[in-house]
């Protein structure tokens, strides 16, 4: 079974996720833990719980949510996986930090290109990747049906959905993607979004205001 550990790093208040199973497997979504006691936070955690981390993922490569990419991937030795469509954004990181206030150096190559149906393995777990374009080319969502769950980076939100006016944003792809790779999931899967709260399939299709006009 899946334990799923939420962290809220930097000043954007993203979330990351550390997911582990009984074989103490784990993998790293959206490492975005910047200041030193962020960083602390995390490497705490994953001593305490005795986890050996095996994959670094991301939902996409947005500065907000790959803060920590470089600690991260030195830390336990990982290439981050990334959609190939994202690319833009890996390789313009450095000049993105100096916009918002950030000193990073350029970052850790992808050890992988995650595509649309791809598996994820780790330990006994699996998660299915579902590409989301929308909010930003190279968007991608981690599914796991046996529990009922979805990792949706900032594709969907608790009543609300993605910007879409930054570069790559298009609004109407952003709801074809959700209408077509997230709303046909069950209504009781679990939503959990790159910022905020969690939230349901079930109470997304009946309360976002921007899914339901």
């Amino acid at each position: 079974m899946i334990t799923i550990k939420k962290f809220v790093f930097n000043s954007f208040q993203v979330n990351t996720y550390v997911l582990f199973d009984e074989t103490k497997e784990c993998v790293i979504i959206d490492a975005a833990c910047y200041e030193d006691f962020e960083k602390e936070e995390l490497v705490e955690y994953i001593a305490r719980e005795g986890l050996k981390p095996v994959r670094l993922l991301y939902t996409h490569c947005h500065i907000d949510h790959i803060l920590g990419n470089n600690f991260v991937a030195g830390k336990y030795n990982l290439g981050l996986e990334i959609h190939s469509d994202g690319l833009p954004f890996h390789k313009g990181v450095k000049n993105h930090g100096v916009a918002f206030g950030f000193d990073l150096e350029p970052l850790t190559e992808p050890g992988n290109f995650l595509k649309d149906g791809d598996k994820i393995k780790f330990g006994n777990s699996e998660l299915e990747v579902l590409y989301t374009p929308g909010h930003a080319d190279g968007s991608v969502c981690f599914l796991n049906r046996k529990q009922k769950f979805v990792i949706v980076g900032d594709v969907l939100f608790n009543q609300s959905i993605g910007r879409t006016d930054l570069p790559t944003g298009d609004y109407d792809l952003l709801i074809k993607s959700i209408r077509e790779k997230l709303f046909t999931l069950p209504d009781d899967f679990t939503v959990y979004p790159g910022h905020g709260p969690e939230t349901s399939i079930g109470f997304e299709k009946v309360n976002n205001p921007y899914l339901t006009m």
